[in-house]
């Protein structure tokens, strides 16, 4: 094994790049220094040619646009019920002004007359005893059986009439004023 030599100031961390003892010459003995000079040159130059690119695409090319629409102003609305009751709360059921037609409100209510009239079909009539009579089905599955002058429906009506094909109902509704009104529907036989 052979001895080491001490190592010069030069031979520190250039020597630790393998970078040798600084020589005489131009560039006071720094080949390195030429190196980085050189280097440090063509980085500068590097993105040139995109600047360029740049610059003529850009020239001579003008893109028109549309101009926006107008601005349309709508008219602000705003409504007043006035008079009007709210369509959004629940109708109470007083009894109206002029007293004429009142539905019963202390009879009991049937078995019908817990689901709105479109809730409930009509599926077959049967003749029994001389008597006409309807086959009612529940939404809930329930068949029945109803002649004439029964009860059906949320809105207190009642069967008038009953065909092969239909039955005629009327109900009594209360309007917006708390009045009480007659209204007529019928129902058609569902094949």
């Amino acid at each position: 094994m052979k001895p080491m030599k001490h190592a010069g100031p030069h031979q520190g961390f250039l020597g630790r790049l393998g970078v040798g003892a600084p020589r005489s010459g131009v560039f006071g003995g720094a080949p390195w220094l030429l190196a980085l000079a050189l280097l440090s040159g063509c980085a500068q130059d590097e993105f040139a040619d995109l600047r360029a690119f740049l610059t003529q695409a850009g020239q001579g090319v003008q893109q028109k646009l549309d101009p926006l629409p107008p601005v349309m102003v709508k008219e602000e609305f705003t409504y007043d019920p006035g008079e009007l009751p709210d369509p959004f709360r629940q109708r109470s059921m007083k009894t109206g002004k002029g007293g004429g037609i009142q539905p019963d409100l202390t009879r009991p209510k049937g078995p019908l007359e817990q689901d709105p009239l479109d809730g409930l079909r009509m599926v077959g009539t049967i003749f029994k005893a001389g008597k006409l009579f309807a086959l009612i089905r529940r939404p809930d599955g329930t068949l029945y059986r109803v002649s004439k002058g029964e009860h059906i429906g949320q809105n207190y009506g009642v069967i008038l009439s009953i065909s092969e094909s239909s039955i005629e109902i009327k109900e009594i509704v209360q309007d917006g004023t708390g009045d009480w009104t007659e209204s007529k529907a019928s129902m058609a036989l569902q094949e």
